[in-house]
């Protein structure tokens, strides 16, 4: 068959037409197949720890900690009414009497705060900060599902900064717990909270350090050893919850130091779920007291201690005690001041952390054995601990 020009080209135009479009529906298809191949790794990309590092798609290990615990992650609104009273002068009875029921009327006043909780039973039971809740008249809880309860704060542990709140709700989602006696520095950390009135914020990081003391994070008059994170903790995260990459809870938000950033800290979940314990099954937590300050020993204290008291001490390392308060369960049992604490309860303690560590696992009323060294010799003395006062303070605690 003869063909014409304008069909040779036309012919040769969908030759050309239809291997290019084969070539572009082969590479298409090859195309689509790397996008899937994608996706299947980086849905599969996990950390030495087995932890996913890295996702591609919407859920990654933080977001699935986070869908875990945060229906247990609760706002909490507190109020107090302060009410200011009228001038001395005013109160005085000759101003009645000449004013009669004219006098000015004290304002009434409310003071506002807003931290976080944490649901740790079913039934409705809470954990947050002392400091969020302590001394005020009212409670609202707030959960994420938006339901609001009154709340009823059943006990407040000042010591430990922690508190405890009852509402009356069932079926709650409950946290799982943690051990954050298992934590090394450098593992990841969650926090969630209500930052700044910032409803179910969460801000990520890593443990920091562990068994910071009261003193070092600038709170002394506590007793707890915290755990420190860079996670992004502020005001009104206070009683939240502080999780691991397996969405656990390891810890109570408690502290920031205001002059600093990124150093944020909170109470182990041991010592958190202790005294919450204690608290909804005594309504008080008693923690047991010696009465006595002391320091860790080091050259300089044992010269300033030598110059003060007739007997010298001759050891260059420990835990002095440096005063024994009058009357106390110390002065009772006969410990003195200048005597260096070599044992608690039969453990060998080397600074003042692991003396108030060891003391505070003894039992109000029952005898403490504590062995100290004096005039280079071994004295064993049996000490009775008392509850700590409510309105004790001490610069070093014990």
């Amino acid at each position: 068959m003869t063909l014409s020009f304008k069909q040779l080209t036309l012919y040769f135009s969908l030759l050309s037409i239809g291997s290019t479009t084969g070539w572009l529906g082969h590479h298409y298809v090859e195309a689509k197949k790397s996008v899937i191949e994608v996706k299947e790794l980086a849905q599969v990309s996990t950390s030495t720890s087995g932890n996913s590092l890295v996702s591609f798609s919407k859920h990654n290990f933080i977001a699935e900690a986070v869908e875990k615990v945060g229906p247990s992650v609760v706002r909490i609104d507190a109020a107090q009414k302060l009410t200011s009273q009228a001038p001395e002068a005013l109160r005085n009875p000759l101003f009645k009497r000449f004013f009669g029921e004219n006098l000015p009327v004290p304002e009434e006043r409310i003071k506002r705060g807003t931290g976080s909780g944490v649901i740790i039973s079913a039934d409705g039971r809470l954990i947050t900060n002392a400091h969020v809740v302590k001394g005020v008249d009212t409670v609202k809880v707030t959960l994420k599902d938006g339901r609001v309860f009154e709340g009823v704060v059943k006990g407040v542990d000042s010591l430990t900064d922690i508190a405890i709140i009852k509402i009356e709700a069932t079926d709650l989602p409950e946290v799982s717990m943690g051990k954050s006696e298992q934590l090394i520095p450098g593992q990841w950390a969650i926090a969630i909270g209500n930052p700044l009135g910032l409803d179910n914020t969460v801000t990520v990081g890593i443990i920091s350090a562990i068994g910071r003391t009261s003193s070092q994070v600038g709170i002394p008059d506590k007793r707890v050893r915290f755990i420190q994170t860079d996670a992004a903790i502020n005001p009104g995260n206070s009683g939240g919850p502080l999780l691991n990459d397996q969405g656990e809870v390891i810890g109570i938000n408690t502290a920031i130091r205001a002059d600093a950033q990124g150093l944020g800290f909170a109470i182990p979940i041991e010592t958190a779920k202790r005294i919450a314990d204690e608290l909804f099954l005594y309504g008080k937590v008693e923690h047991p007291f010696l009465g006595i300050s002391m320091v860790d020993l080091t050259p300089e204290v044992k010269d300033q201690i030598n110059r003060k008291l007739d007997t010298k001490i001759k050891n260059n390392q420990g835990v002095v005690i440096t005063r024994v308060i009058q009357d106390s369960p110390a002065e009772k049992a006969g410990l003195r001041q200048g005597d260096v604490i070599q044992k608690v309860g039969g453990v060998v303690v080397k600074s003042p952390t692991e003396v108030q560590q060891e003391v505070e696992k003894s039992l109000v009323g029952k005898n403490l054995a504590v062995e100290v060294m004096r005039n280079r010799k071994i004295a064993k003395i049996l000490v009775r601990p008392d509850a700590f006062p409510e309105s004790f303070e001490l610069e070093v605690e014990e």
